[in-house]
């Protein structure tokens, strides 16, 4: 029996991440969005940390790959710091939705 090949079986298990992801989400009531947001961008402080590092790392070797290590860890860096503060801003606007509304002042007669 042959072995199946790594990428075939990669790219099948990535199609089973994005059924299972898409499921996951879409089944997650309202309450329970913003502490899932929050520990996103709990995630996604650690992921910019390993991406500043990839972009301050030397490489051993060539200059292309010294540059291209620093290119892919500055496009990380970037991507994970517009979903960290996206993330905070969707948060922020889930929060206010719980708030309470503040009743307009009522107008005086006769002023």
């Amino acid at each position: 029996m042959e072995l199946v090949d790594p990428t075939i079986f990669r790219l099948a298990i990535f199609v089973l991440a994005i059924f299972v992801g898409y499921y996951v989400v879409w089944s997650v009531t309202p309450a329970l969005h913003t502490p899932l947001m929050a520990v996103t961008n709990a995630i996604s402080s650690v992921i910019i940390v390993g991406a500043l590092i990839a972009a301050a790392a030397t490489a051993q070797g060539s200059d292309v790959s010294a540059w291209l290590s620093k290119g892919a860890g500055g496009i990380a860096s970037a991507l994970a710091a517009v979903n960290i503060f996206g993330g905070f801003m969707v948060t922020r606007r889930m929060l206010a939705m719980y708030k309470k509304k503040e009743k307009p002042a009522a107008k005086k007669e006769g002023a």
